[in-house]
């Protein structure tokens, strides 16, 4: 539950996914914080983007309702849904840009394409801003391909920021990177948050990480939410399943 006097920006009830006879979502329940960084964690394969993707209308639940602050998500028509995800960016784990574009393209393309802006001095002014922010000046002639992972998986977040969301998804954001890299992109979404104010969700593998930086922790495990909380609340956990978990997590820490 959020804590008494902070607003929940998304509430999920009793969701529900199966994709044939396989359950993946059972019965989540789950509220997040707004302004807050909250981290889905648990095992591989128990349902964390599904979730994700429930959550913001790309995925139909069987059951259950999603809210973002008081719309009902889960009852809108088509139309309605696709209009309301400009409050959400979601940043996928491989960044996915266009690799036939420029990285100044790639970051007008939402900008044209959905907010329909037509002066090309605007656009090119609010991209050379994000890209300023995110510490990656000078780019935008450059392709996907002649970026490092690193730097492609920022260039993911910037494009995902350019529709200035209200809730930003992070998709396993340091996946495939070294932990110096692991640990920009981690102080990244701690950056979003604080100076940007926008509330983040993250599916993340990075356990120490997860503690360290976010507001609250959620586990899921075969298709429900089994402990929730503050990082000190979920370490505390008495669940078998959790303590092993978070014990060989940081147990696994590089020396």
């Amino acid at each position: 539950m959020t804590p008494p006097g902070i607003t929940p920006i998304i509430r999920t009830q009793n969701l529900r996914k199966s994709f044939n006879s396989n359950m993946i979502l059972k019965d989540v329940t789950l509220e997040i914080p707004e302004k807050s960084v909250c981290a889905i964690i648990g095992q591989s394969g128990t349902g964390k983007s599904v979730l994700f993707k429930t959550i913001i209308g790309m995925i139909t639940p069987d059951n259950g309702k999603v809210w973002f602050k008081d719309t009902e998500l889960t009852a809108l028509k088509p139309n309605a849904l696709i209009a309301m995800r400009k409050f959400f960016g979601y940043s996928f784990q491989n960044a996915a840009l266009f690799d036939s574009m420029t990285i100044g393209e790639n970051l007008a393309f939402p900008l044209r394409e959905v907010l329909r802006i037509k002066d090309h001095r605007e656009i090119q002014k609010r991209v050379a801003e994000l890209l300023d922010w995110i510490e990656l000046p000078g780019i935008t002639a450059k392709r996907p391909d002649e970026l490092s992972g690193g730097m492609r998986k920022r260039v993911g977040v910037a494009r995902s920021l350019i529709m200035e969301p209200e809730v930003l998804f992070f998709d396993e954001p340091t996946t495939g990177l070294d932990p110096v890299l692991s640990e920009t992109i981690n102080n990244l979404v701690v950056r979003v948050n604080q100076e940007l104010g926008i509330t983040c969700v993250m599916i993340t593998h990075d356990i120490p990480a997860a503690f360290r930086i976010a507001h609250k922790i959620a586990f899921l495990d075969q298709g429900y939410i089994i402990v929730e909380g503050p990082p000190e609340m979920v370490a505390a956990s008495g669940h078998p399943l959790v303590k092993d978990f978070i014990r060989i997590a940081f147990r696994e820490l590089p020396v």
